[in-house]
Parts: C-alpha cells; sequence; structure tokens
C-alpha cells in the first residue's frame, strides 16, 4: 500500500503505472491501481491526512478503502481527466 500527496493525480497515477521510477516503492511492489483518494485545496492539509494516514494500521487503512470501495476498483478512469497531465 502506498500513501503519498502529490498535485497532479493523474500524472502522478500514470508515472507509477509505467514505473518511470523503476527503483522506487511502488515500482518494487507493483503498486499502481489507485483505489483511494481525496481532495484539498490547501497543500498543508494533503500533508497533514497524509500524515494521518499513514499513522494509521494497515486495517485502518483497509477500512478506508473499504468504505468507498468495497470492491478495491482502479479509480484511474474516474479521475483520468480531472486536470491537465
Amino acid at each position: 500500500m502506498y500513501v503519498g500527496v502529490t498535485s497532479n493525480l493523474p500524472k502522478r497515477i500514470l508515472e507509477h503505472k509505467n514505473k518511470k521510477y523503476p527503483k522506487s516503492f511502488s515500482a518494487k511492489y507493483n503498486l499502481n491501481i489507485l483505489v483511494y483518494y481525496e481532495q484539498f485545496q490547501w497543500i498543508e492539509d494533503a500533508i497533514a491526512r497524509e500524515k494521518q494516514i499513514k499513522a494509521g494500521s494497515r486495517e485502518a487503512k483497509n477500512n478506508l478503502i473499504r468504505s468507498i470501495n468495497p470492491k478495491w476498483e482502479d479509480l484511474f478512469d474516474e479521475i483520468e481527466n480531472i486536470m491537465t497531465i
């Protein structure tokens, strides 16, 4: 499971899917499916939320994902066109 912050989610997901950084954590563990995301207006709020999620247990993260995506489907198509990549 990978938790991160970005200013351009579609671009970042494509980087994961294409393994742009082959030695990265996401490439090493083949993490390339978007199963959960949140949007924030201010980066400080996004970073605070990232830290909160990272501090939680694996079960808490699983429950958070299941709360909006019970089948753990790839949500990339849902966000693909939210901004210019």
